[in-house]
């Protein structure tokens, strides 16, 4: 068990990369977040899950093991139902897009493992009736369900749905009723028995959510708010699934309208990719629940949140990433960590490091960090960069340049810049880099 306090993005500690995050307030009061566990250079997520808690948005734990893919008893069967949603010899608009950066570069995709693996994917968990029951795909498509009667597990007894693909979903409607999502490109759903552990095949209804209509890549995600159906998932209108867009609908298996893209990760890192998550309610106050990549590669995604707002005619507004996540702004004089940074433009990205944990890598001329937001009550005077190398930087606040300073073989030769007081986004733009690192940031 790791406990945690931050209100910053990311909001964990830096070596758990917990993705693909469903959020529950459970009957405790917590709130409780599922997602899967990136700990591979090779592949997407891992063989374990870890579910993180929070009393408050501020005190986080995550808890010990919860399910292990090893455990699982019908992994790599080859009689297991497949996901037909996915025809590689007739490929939609956007998989052949997927293919096409196939062939042109390897930079984004994971390296090749060993099979058989019992890699566990993005899982979904609900109570009812006293039980907890934790939803999973695994890597060879097959889906089930776990139960627990604690919301961080251990989850056991596992039970294999007569289904096959990734990211299920769970959502229990006023009248006591479940439902179970599912799908890539195509999104499926149907009423769970009372069991919660089984549903008839035959009631499926198919296409909730496509790639034409809805721009829907993966990640289906249900909540209910006033007598509206929203359905949170993976967006793929800006080209690449970065986004997590939205539909609504007046009944839980649609027809579901699309609406917009509550937030956009395409910036985290060069080689960002996807995005998943979900929206959840809690102490009166709606959230959306995300990730980033981190280290130039699509995987080591970690956990951030996002306040929203629910507009009265039921909309939500998009909101940008931010370092400050779910506290305040920067203050003067507070060290803003590099990993911090919410957005990085060109080839520069948060990689590990062995004194300060992480830090920024690999920058280049015109490469650009974005840190939002701080607040200062004075005019900003000064700014104090840790960093190793040689360059230029240029500060600037909300875009208006308040200075450029120097860097020589780690020693920062000036420190002075000049804007009024005020809330703003700090951006820094590396003029000029010679194997120059950033490390952190204050200002005063």
């Amino acid at each position: 068990m790791i406990n945690n306090k931050n209100k910053r993005n990311p909001i964990l500690p830096l070596d758990v990369h917990i993705p693909d995050s469903e959020a529950h307030v459970m009957p405790d009061g917590r709130l409780y977040i599922y997602g899967s566990f990136d700990n591979r250079d090779d592949a997407y997520c891992s063989d374990v899950y870890r579910v993180v808690s929070t009393p408050d948005m501020e005190h986080w734990t995550v808890h010990d093991t919860a399910l292990r893919g090893r455990d699982i008893p019908w992994v790599n069967n080859p009689d297991s139902p497949r996901y037909s949603g996915l025809d590689w010899n007739n490929p939609t608009p956007f998989l052949k897009k997927v293919i096409e950066n196939n062939k042109a570069s390897d930079k984004k995709k994971t390296k090749k493992r060993d099979e058989p693996v019992a890699l566990l994917y993005a899982p979904d968990a609900i109570h009812k009736n006293g039980k907890y029951y934790l939803y999973f795909c695994m890597s060879d498509d097959s889906e089930g369900v776990a139960i627990s009667d604690k919301p961080e597990g251990p989850f056991t007894n596992p039970v294999q749905l007569p289904c096959g693909g990734i990211d299920p979903a769970i959502f229990i409607d006023d009248d006591g009723q479940a439902y179970y999502y599912w799908g890539q490109l195509f999104s499926h759903g149907v009423k769970l028995n009372e069991d919660m552990i089984s549903f008839d095949p035959n009631n499926i209804v198919h296409d909730l959510l496509t790639e034409e209509k809805h721009y829907f890549h993966e990640g289906t995600s249900l909540r209910k708010i006033g007598d509206t159906y929203y359905c949170v998932y993976s967006n793929m209108e800006r080209g690449k699934p970065t986004s997590l867009g939205y539909a609504t609908s007046k009944s839980p298996l649609g027809p579901f309208e699309y609406q917009g893209i509550i937030i956009d990760n395409e910036g985290c890192d060069p080689s960002s990719w996807n995005n998943h998550g979900s929206i959840q309610q809690f102490n009166n106050k709606w959230y959306v629940f995300y990730h980033r990549c981190s280290r130039g590669v699509e995987r080591y995604r970690r956990l951030c949140v996002e306040p929203i707002t629910i507009n009265e005619d039921g909309t939500i507004d998009e909101v940008k990433m931010t370092s400050q996540g779910v506290g305040a702004p920067f203050e003067s004089g507070e060290k803003i960590m590099a990993y911090q940074a919410c957005e990085l433009k060109g080839d520069v990205y948060i990689d590990v490091d062995d004194e300060y944990g992480e830090k920024l890598r690999n920058i280049n001329s015109e490469d650009e960090a974005i840190f939002r937001y701080v607040n200062n009550h004075y005019d900003y005077n000064k700014i104090i960069i840790s960093a190793a190398g040689n360059g230029k930087v240029e500060v600037l606040f909300d875009g208006c340049s308040a200075g450029v300073i120097e860097i020589q073989d780690g020693e920062q030769i000036n420190e002075g810049i000049k804007m009024k007081p005020g809330k703003y986004e700090l951006r820094l733009k590396f003029q000029y880099s010679d194997h120059l690192e950033l490390y952190e940031v204050a200002f005063g």
